[in-house]
């Protein structure tokens, strides 16, 4: 087995169907079923078993998926090291990032970033924080950046505060959100539950909701075009949206935030391009002291 066998091994466990693997890997499903027949002959086991619309590892498959994911590591970790050899900030840095921050805040910083080590690459990975704090433990990224909060056994340092508005195309109060169409779009658990606990306590009866929309920029434009009102974070928006806003305050008077933090590992410090990314972020003023 080699690096290519390690790789069909660890995707063919996640998609847990043969096909989407084979997509995954821009190959052919005949290429990856030989590969696997090989890789049974060799150790003389059965990785898997056939079920409806997927397949299932066996102990011996589950064992073998093991093996592979450490090898990846240890490759990755190896590459780290080499490349750490080196004089100059250089090789892989990876990132694991909230989708906000993704959109919003990284391609800037990333940017700039690359202006001053330009024999940095990155592998960045984006999706719901709690995905990416999967990422972290698992020791895919280095360095993760999430928002909300988190359990975490590293470092853990807040990179920005902001705060939660109303958003609405005209001026509205708050006795007259229950009259008014509410906008919702999917967002991660945490400020879920922020928005939720908000509405329930400061909300006389239950909201209408006018319309459920999968992303909170296709929410921003349904209030843009005044078809209701939404609850979100100042991340999102610009001057140029035009959007009335209102703050939100919890049941101390004090305005309803939401954080982002800067997360990896100690040991990660001693990698020179992890390093020199933290360092930068902090130079840029983007983490808070």
């Amino acid at each position: 087995m080699d690096e290519k066998d390690w790789v069909l091994l660890k995707i063919l466990h996640e998609e847990q169907n043969v096909t989407k693997t084979a997509e995954r890997l821009f190959t052919s499903q005949p290429s990856i079923t030989y590969r696997l027949n090989k890789i049974e002959e060799i150790f003389n086991i059965k990785l898997f078993t056939k079920r409806h619309k997927g397949i299932t590892f066996t102990a011996e498959g589950e064992h073998l998926v093991t093996y592979a994911k450490r090898m990846l590591q240890e490759l990755q970790d190896t590459k780290d090291n080499i490349s750490n050899l080196s004089k100059e900030v250089q090789g892989h840095l990876r990132l694991g990032v909230s989708s906000n921050f993704a959109q919003y805040k990284l391609p800037k910083l990333l940017r700039e970033f690359s202006i001053m080590y330009p024999n940095v690459q990155y592998s960045v990975q984006t999706g719901w924080s709690t995905d990416v704090m999967k990422l972290l433990d698992a020791g895919i990224v280095q360095v993760g950046i999430l928002r909300g909060s988190h359990r975490w056994k590293g470092e853990k340092e807040r990179l920005t505060r902001e705060k939660i508005h109303i958003i609405s195309k005209q001026p509205i109060t708050i006795d007259q959100l229950p009259f008014l169409p509410f906008i919702k779009y999917k967002t991660d658990a945490s400020l879920k539950t922020i928005i939720d606990d908000w509405m329930h306590t400061n909300l006389k009866q239950a909201p209408i909701i006018a319309m459920e929309v999968d992303r909170q920029e296709t929410c921003k434009e349904m209030v843009k075009h005044d078809l209701g009102y939404a609850i979100a974070p100042e991340i999102c928006l610009r001057e140029s949206d035009h959007l009335y806003t209102m703050d939100l305050y919890n049941a101390k008077g004090k305005p309803l935030m939401r954080d982002t933090w800067l997360m990896y590992d100690q040991k990660s410090l001693g990698i020179k391009i992890v390093k020199a990314f933290i360092e930068f972020l902090k130079d840029e003023q983007i983490v808070t002291i």
